[in-house]
């Protein structure tokens, strides 16, 4: 199911909800990465594509600084906060009776509030959202949420923000409000898309290039393998081998690991076992590096038009994740194997790991046959059957 319940639906969800119409009626879109895993923060290269499942936000400004947030996917009213005492203890890591889903779109007009983008009494809006984002499929759920009621503010209240600027801010909001460690891409993916193509992003100045990525014209299916399956293992997990990443930078003395040249990788290595890191901070730097020239390499695929080369390197990406950065998981790696045993051109995990969703690059005509093997596979082993659909490029943040 994508955005196809359209406006409609959410306005008419609204006028429920407050008893009014709604001022407009904004999207914006979860994402798969194609290549490009764990080192946005580590200042590298990411290749996220929007999906067409997107966060619909139906809202009006209010004059009175008060902000109400309604979901139509959670259960439970209306949450109702004053805009002057948002803080990241009363709503973000702290927790406080302000945190689950409402802290991220909280978050967003605190950091807005914060950066001095929104002043005085400003802010306050109703808010109503629905979403086909799949929450827990590290597909970027959170993080549409959060650009969504961004976009909506920037248009209600003309504060002129570009796409790369309510990315930031929304990172901002999931950082210092949620308490969240995340990086840039998710946000950047959500607001900057455009259909039909994948975003190449520099993570350190935020450099982009729309490439175009049409799948269907040669032939080729980027399918989405939902696992379904969240382990609790990635809640620590991520604060964790970020922190490994930037205490290997210092040692290296560089200001990220994006700085270390895939040609000085054992070098560098090697000067880290000198220092005394230990295998495994070793291993997190070999996958960094390694995976910021995969990018690369898909780029240089890509341009010059063999999109179905880019397959060995999504598999060998998965691998590195596996080993290296050890954020892959029996369900991931179930998918990976299975869907290239059966035919496919390659494969790998994405997102943050631990579960989730992995891509699956196939011919068009192999791609029941590899649906259907991946399936039988999860059956085999016992685990839930995972939910698989064509990711296609679709555009960024919009008002509808």
């Amino acid at each position: 199911m994508t955005d196809e319940h359209g406006p409609g639906r959410i306005t008419a969800g609204f006028r429920e909800v407050y008893g009014s119409e709604p001022g407009g009626v904004w999207a914006a879109p979860g994402r798969v990465n194609l290549i490009g895993e764990h080192t946005d923060y580590n200042d590298g290269f990411v290749m996220p594509l929007a999906l067409p499942h997107t966060c619909l936000a139906a809202a009006s400004p209010r004059t009175d600084g008060v902000l109400r947030l309604h979901s139509g996917d959670v259960p439970g009213g209306v949450v109702e906060l004053r805009v002057e005492d948002l803080s990241p203890v009363a709503g973000g890591a702290g927790g406080g009776d302000r945190g689950g889903w409402a802290a991220y779109p909280a978050g967003v007009v605190w950091a807005l509030r914060e950066a001095g983008v929104l002043t005085g009494a400003d802010g306050g809006a109703e808010l109503h959202f629905e979403s086909t984002v799949p929450t827990g499929a590290g597909l970027s759920s959170s993080a549409a949420l959060e650009v969504v009621t961004a976009t909506a503010l920037n248009d209600l209240y003309g504060l002129g923000l570009t796409p790369a600027r309510i990315a930031r801010l929304c990172q901002r909001a999931e950082n210092a409000f949620v308490g969240v460690p995340c990086g840039i891409m998710d946000q950047m993916a959500s607001a900057c898309c455009t259909e039909g193509h994948a975003l190449f992003l520099d993570a350190r100045d935020l450099a982009q290039r729309q490439v175009p990525f049409d799948l269907a014209a040669e032939g080729l299916r980027l399918l989405v393998v939902d696992t379904r399956v969240k382990h609790e293992l990635g809640d620590g997990a991520y604060a964790s081998r970020r922190a490994a990443c930037e205490a290997a930078a210092r040692a290296l003395g560089v200001r990220a690991l994006r700085d270390v040249p895939f040609e000085g990788l054992e070098a560098a290595l090697a000067e880290l076992e000198r220092l005394g890191c230990d295998a495994a901070t070793r291993r997190r730097v070999r996958h960094v590096v390694t995976e910021d020239r995969r990018v690369e390499e898909v780029i240089e695929r890509l341009d010059a038009g063999d999109t179905r080369s880019i397959g060995p390197v999504l598999t060998a990406g998965h691998a590195s994740c596996r080993d290296d950065f050890e954020i892959s998981c029996e369900e991931l790696d179930l998918v990976v194997e299975s869907g290239c045993a059966a035919g496919a051109l390659g494969a790998r995990m994405t997102g943050g790991g631990f579960g989730g969703s992995a891509i699956v690059l196939v011919a068009e005509g192999d791609a029941e046959a590899v649906s259907k093997a991946v399936t039988v596979a999860f059956g085999a082993a016992g685990h839930r059957p995972p939910r698989i659909f064509p990711a296609v490029p679709s555009s960024g943040a919009r008002r509808l």
